[in-house]
């Protein structure tokens, strides 16, 4: 029965991903009726979020920002299915990388590295960077308890050169690279909210927040160089791409260096068009207690 409700939702999305932008857009501006004015789609936790992150800001101003977001965010969920019918060089095309010579850098160094980003602009469309670095990608995911859903996504997501992978099974499946002398890089989403236990906090976008450890430590044990990906959005389906060089060598940095570099370069992108990020997350869901340390930046 499983197997069945997947290849219907994947034949759903194929049909869907087959049709023309300019008629996506037109679902998206219907969606975004439905889902700010109709039947409003986490709109406590989209308003919540913003006048938390901009305590500042008016509140005509982060209607503003709300709404946007929201136009964009329906703008992404039509956008999400189109990779799995787009050619690789229209892909190239919707997401260009402004500097792709910081990839090349690594690959004549055979050196590994990582590429750090948060849930901004389209990261569906990330498709074609195995290609362009001329080595395979491991991209981090965490698996959907939802096992179709979970099926689903690694389908679209599957691109040549990108090894879907687990946050738990990364440092295995890079050491099996190493051991074969294989270079790759790892791309991590690393915004997302950790549990309570077992995670670093900091101060971002004007509150205490959590962030998993996990990158910093797979980082600093393989030595990997540290990218941050930094995303624009041009007009409706197209996005630049730059690639920012933090760090060159992740083994002796000190303790959180990593993490509190990443989180300032995407509070700086999110800052210059919050209406990319992704607020309808319910990112500060836990807060800390009494015996949380908060590492000041």
């Amino acid at each position: 029965m499983n197997g069945f409700i997947y290849y219907i939702l994947l034949s759903f999305v194929w049909l869907v991903s087959r049709l023309p932008f300019f008629i996506l857009y037109r679902i998206s501006d219907l969606i975004f009726l439905i889902a700010f004015y109709v039947f409003p789609y986490r709109k406590k936790i989209v308003y919540k979020n913003l006048r938390n992150a901009f305590p500042e800001k008016h509140a005509s101003e982060i209607n503003r920002i709300a709404k946007e977001f929201y136009r964009y965010f329906c703008d992404f969920l039509v956008e999400s299915v189109k990779p799995y019918s787009l050619s690789l060089q229209e892909l190239d095309d919707r997401f260009r990388f402004t500097n792709p010579e910081v990839m090349y850098e690594f690959h004549n160094k055979e050196r590994d590295y990582a590429v750090i980003s948060g849930h901004y602009g389209n990261w569906e469309f990330n498709a074609n960077q195995s290609l362009m670095a001329k080595r395979d990608g491991i991209v981090v995911y965490r698996p959907l308890k939802n096992k179709n859903m979970d099926r689903l996504f690694k389908r679209l997501r599957i691109r040549p050169g990108g090894v879907m992978t687990p946050m738990k099974n990364v440092f295995r499946v890079a050491m099996e690279y190493r051991n074969h002398k294989k270079p790759f890089f790892i791309w991590f989403i690393a915004d997302q909210r950790p549990p309570r236990n077992n995670a670093f906090w900091t101060t971002f976008m004007n509150q205490p927040t959590s962030f998993f450890n996990g990158v910093e430590k797979i980082s600093r044990k393989l030595d990997l160089a540290i990218l941050f990906m930094q995303v624009t959005r041009i007009k409706r389906g197209y996005y630049e791409v730059t690639l920012k060089k933090l760090f060159d060598s992740a083994a002796w940095l000190p303790e959180n260096a990593i993490t509190l570099a990443f989180v300032k370069e995407l509070e700086d992108e999110i800052k210059k068009a919050p209406q990319y990020w992704l607020w309808s997350h319910n990112r500060w869901k836990h807060k800390p207690d009494d015996s949380t340390v908060v590492v000041p930046r």
